[in-house]
């Protein structure tokens, strides 16, 4: 059963819908690219706001804040070419790194196998980690994807996981905990299997996505980049939401509101489809509250239950 909520309201008088945004004990903060950063109290009040740029892109901006400690972190790549750390309680820039190019994907706190955590992020040419506390380059290896960089990174037991790109070299996985340019030593593998929207899930070592424009459902193996399953999905159109997990589950949410499930295994079996369109565009991936299902189109809020 579905119920359909009016339009998202925007927040208090700013004009934008925030990509997304991140919660904690006392406050909301929402990133709205070029109008910057702002934190509200959980009754609505804002608290501050922080400018981390001024440019603009005919695709907007998509990355999500990130909470860290004391920091705020922000892929404000479209906005100043730059990585910015906030602080929490006053907005202050706290560090600053530049050279994020091409990069419409959110940062990702890992912990490499030494237990240093580091801040990785997606850009052009290149997957970067900087150490989150001061900014500090710590590695870099080259992607061999010439195309900007919209996935957003996923990691587990020190490994991270790289999708981008529309032909050629299409993913990869790099191994945390390193030091300077780390290609020749800590990429682990290269796939020309990809997507060049979607971000994968990683689910007791397999990687799981489907294709923005192929129609066609992902699972490999972690550990080597091999596929173990590559199946189209039927009249699925474009895919530019991730893939959730939740429940023994994948839930894929095409942009024409059709949703695929499929069991959260490396053997595919698919369980169900689901179709809420409604001639609006659905691009928001899939979030879970409680046993209910949200998503989210450029007109609607579905929530969607038992």
């Amino acid at each position: 059963m579905a119920a359909k909520l009016p339009e998202e309201e925007r927040i208090r008088d700013h004009g934008f819908a925030a990509n997304s945004v991140a919660v904690d004990a006392e406050r909301v903060y929402a990133f709205f690219g070029k109008t910057g950063v702002f934190a509200f109290d959980h009754e609505g009040n804002q608290i501050w706001q922080a400018d981390v740029g001024s440019k603009t892109n005919g695709w907007g901006t998509a990355a999500s804040p990130v909470l860290y400690h004391d920091l705020v972190f922000i892929n404000a790549s479209v906005e100043s070419e730059s990585l910015v750390a906030l602080d929490r309680k006053t907005g202050a820039e706290k560090w600053r790194a530049r050279g994020i190019r091409e990069a419409w994907n959110t940062p990702l706190v890992v912990t490499a196998a030494s237990g240093r955590e580091e801040l990785v992020v997606a850009s052009q040419g290149s997957v970067l980690a900087f150490e989150p506390a001061s900014g500090s380059p710590l590695w870099s290896c080259k992607t061999d994807i010439g195309w900007y960089m919209v996935p957003s990174v996923v990691a587990a037991e020190g490994v991270v996981y790289c999708l981008g790109g529309r032909s050629g070299t299409a993913a990869l996985a790099v191994r945390t905990g390193g030091s300077g340019d780390v290609t020749g030593t800590h990429r682990l593998w290269t796939s020309q299997k990809g997507s060049n929207v979607t971000s994968p899930v990683y689910l007791d070592g397999h990687l799981y996505w489907a294709h923005e424009s192929r129609e066609i459902a992902y699972c490999v193996q972690a550990a080597t980049g091999e596929v173990v399953y590559e199946q189209r999905l039927d009249r699925a159109g474009q895919f530019y939401a991730s893939a959730l997990s939740a429940d023994g589950r994948l839930y894929y949410v095409a942009r024409s509101g059709k949703t695929f499930v499929l069991a959260a295994k490396p053997q595919f079996e698919q369980l169900a489809v689901n179709d809420l369109s409604d001639r609006s565009v659905f691009n928001a991936s899939p979030a879970v509250a409680g046993n209910r299902l949200l998503l989210r189109s450029d007109k609607y809020l579905y929530c969607v239950g038992p």
